[in-house]
This record gives structure tokens, C-alpha cells and sequence, in this order.
């Protein structure tokens, strides 16, 4: 098995440690979105070791830190798509670390519980459905 980001020249890294390097994504959703990649190729989250889990985490407050620091983003999305259901499409485990900014959309609430089309925001559903008891 292979990775188009175990491919990527050093040149391309933002940051790293040991078990980790960071790159922005080649198909930016904001300014200055940015992957946090294990440095070992596992498909998700699940199969990597806490060592790598960690050493993840560790680099994306890193990753944000800089963030700040260079785009002033008004927010955060973090977080990663497990398995192709799930949206995966590449096949190795990493992190997006997406810097959100007022008005890139027209309402952000529900962040994201967006990527199923119409669920995101359950604050416009009625008090009822909110509940569970609605018809």
C-alpha cells in the first residue's frame, strides 16, 4: 500500500515530530486548511498506536498556534474522516485542521454535523423534533 503523502518533498512540511508531519491541503476549504499526517501509513484514526495519536494531537496545536498567527481565523473545524463511508479518500490517516472565518458561510452552526446534508443545524428543527417526539 502506498501514499500520496508519504510522496510529498519535505519542502511541503509546515511542521513535524517523530511520528508526524503537517502540509496545507492541496485542495484548501479555507485559507491556510492544513493536514496533520502520521508519519506511518494506517487507513484512520483507529489503527494508529496512542503514541501516534498523541504525537497528532501534539502537532495540531502546533499547526493552530501558527494558524493564529498568520491568518487570524475567527474558528476551528478539526477532525478526520474514518473509512470511505465516511468520506475518506485517501486511505491514510490525517487530521484537517480547517481555520474558519465570519461569514465563509452563510450560518456555521452545527459545524460539523454538516456533512450530512440537511442534519447539521438542529437548532432550526422545532422544539418537538429536538426532543425526539417529533412525527
Amino acid at each position: 500500500m502506498s501514499s500520496i503523502f508519504l510522496e510529498m518533498p519535505r519542502s511541503r512540511w509546515v511542521a513535524s515530530n517523530d511520528a508526524a508531519f503537517a502540509v496545507r491541503d492541496g485542495f484548501p476549504v479555507t485559507e491556510g486548511h492544513t493536514l496533520v499526517i502520521t508519519r506511518r501509513l494506517v487507513a484512520t484514526w483507529f489503527e494508529a498506536t496512542r503514541a501516534e495519536q498523541l504525537a497528532v494531537l501534539e502537532l495540531v496545536d502546533e499547526v493552530k498556534a501558527g494558524l493564529d498567527t498568520a491568518f487570524s481565523p475567527d474558528g476551528y473545524n478539526v477532525g478526520f474522516n474514518a473509512g470511505a463511508a465516511a468520506g475518506q479518500t485517501v486511505m491514510h490517516l490525517h487530521v484537517h485542521v480547517i481555520p474558519r472565518y465570519v461569514g465563509d458561510v452563510a450560518d456555521p452552526r452545527g459545524g460539523v454535523r454538516g456533512v450530512i446534508a440537511g442534519k447539521g443545524n438542529y437548532l432550526v428543527a422545532t422544539a418537538c423534533d429536538v426532543r425526539g417526539l417529533g412525527a
